[in-house]
């Protein structure tokens, strides 16, 4: 066997592999004659087809096979022991003027392109300087959570007549086009939450009703062609509610609003504990510090972004793009052009920075070790079972739940890359100037 590398330039190569007879038919023959004591068919017994005859039925798929095989290890192996730096995997270059024989006598050649990984040097250092974010909590967003608060702990009343902030409970009618009843139609009782309701007509147009008044309207403007909106209100799928395009009949059949609680002390010592807060200031100042807190991981995800497109910016990697795009398209059967053309810019910056992950990680020997994996995913697990339950887990169990969540290759592989981004953001936080400026929380969320 004879492999060779053909450089076309900096980031694209071919392989030439050449093999002949003597390359393969041990391998073809062991194959055959493994295959024959396995085989069960009529006129032998099992284990006793001989393996001529296994050759003369099966011959011809065996040997591709094993070619194939041969030719897989062969190539792996050029890119390993070559320390070839790929992206993606090797493409076969086919030749329409080639056919072979398959007769055990072929001499084949076949040609793998190969999209080569830039070359680039790291110099992340404390000259690289990246905001990061403290983030304070302004006015409206502190309102709004003990509004929201203070309507957890409230009551629920029944008003003559309905606000901007009420819930309508009411019969809902489907309508035909000429405003009649939709005969056959979706007929249903549901709670209409004014506060969702996203057109503004449509919602002055719902404030003021009573119990037993009639209102017409279009429910998917109503909730701008939200279609789990819309399935909630009318309990049917979000697939039907996708594809609705009636008005409705609305009719009242009770006002509900939430009461806001008191800000006294019974409503203090129901959220913190007896004598813990006792003024509405000490109240104010818990809940800012409480919302504070919760904002550390958007800043820290924010941080994490910026990281990495600083990052790709700072180097501006050249790919073999040609190469990946037909890559892509080989390895993803359902990939439309359309869509290859979308998010292959997305693709190619991720891939940017997976080459610079692999770079910090491998020339500042950061290691990667099982333990890591098996605390983070143990942590993930223990916070979604604390949804569900305040009770915690017993540790063993927690630690069983943990081995057999790491077991499904598909979990393992996502907590390992969650893992190993943590490990070089980290690295990276020790390296770069972080410019740290205060911004509060609804100028933070206008950030680009």
């Amino acid at each position: 066997m004879n492999i060779t590398q053909e450089k076309i330039d900096s980031l694209n190569s071919l392989v030439n592999v050449s093999i002949k007879p003597e390359d393969y038919l041990e391998r073809v023959e062991k194959a055959i004659k493994t295959q024959a004591k396995k085989a069960k068919l009529p006129g032998f017994r099992a284990g006793m087809v001989p393996p001529s005859h296994i050759k003369k039925m099966y011959g011809k798929s065996i040997l591709v096979e094993e070619v194939n095989s041969l030719l897989s290890d062969s190539i792996n192996k050029y890119i390993a022991d070559n320390k070839i730096d790929i992206l993606g995997q090797p493409l076969p270059k086919v030749d329409e003027s080639k056919e072979f024989n398959w007769d055990y006598t072929d001499e084949f050649e076949f040609k793998y392109e190969l999209g080569l990984a830039p070359e680039f040097n790291l110099d992340f250092s404390d000259k690289d300087s990246i905001p990061y974010y403290q983030i304070k909590i302004d006015v409206e967003t502190l309102e709004s959570r003990i509004k929201n608060i203070r309507k957890s702990y409230g009551k629920m009343t029944n008003p003559e007549v309905s606000s901007a902030e009420d819930v309508l409970f009411a019969e809902l009618v489907q309508l035909s086009p000429d405003g009649s009843v939709f005969e056959g139609g979706i007929i249903s009782s549901g709670s209409v939450r004014l506060d969702l309701i996203k057109d503004e007509e449509i919602k002055r147009s719902l404030v003021g009703l009573k119990k037993g008044d009639v209102a017409e309207f279009d429910i998917q403007k109503a909730f701008e062609n939200d279609a789990f909106q819309v399935s909630k209100v009318l309990n049917i799928s979000e697939e039907d509610a996708k594809d609705l395009a009636s008005k409705f009949q609305l009719t009242v059949k009770n006002v509900n609003r939430l009461e806001e609680s008191d800000l006294n002390q019974e409503f203090f010592d129901k959220l913190f504990g007896p004598g813990t807060v006792t003024t509405e200031d000490q109240f104010r100042e818990k809940i800012t510090a409480e919302l504070e807190s919760m904002m550390v991981q958007n800043a820290e995800q924010r941080l994490q972004n910026d990281i990495v497109k600083y990052g790709v910016g700072k180097y501006e990697m050249q790919l073999p793009d040609e190469f990946l795009k037909r890559w892509l398209k080989a390895t993803n059967q359902n990939l439309t052009e359309d869509d290859l053309q979308k998010g292959y810019e997305d693709f190619a910056n991720n891939l940017r920075w997976t080459l610079v992950e692999n770079k910090i990680i491998k020339e500042n020997s950061i290691e990667l070790k099982y333990e890591d994996v098996f605390q983070t995913a143990k942590s993930r697990l223990d916070a979604q079972f604390k949804m569900y339950s305040p009770q915690p887990l017993p540790e063993e169990q927690l630690a069983e739940y943990t081995v057999q969540f790491l077991q499904n290759k598909e979990n393992a592989n996502k907590i390992f890359e969650e893992v190993k981004a943590q490990k070089v953001f980290d690295y990276l936080k020790s390296v770069i100037t972080l410019d740290r400026q205060e911004i509060e929380y609804n100028k933070f969320l206008e950030l680009n």
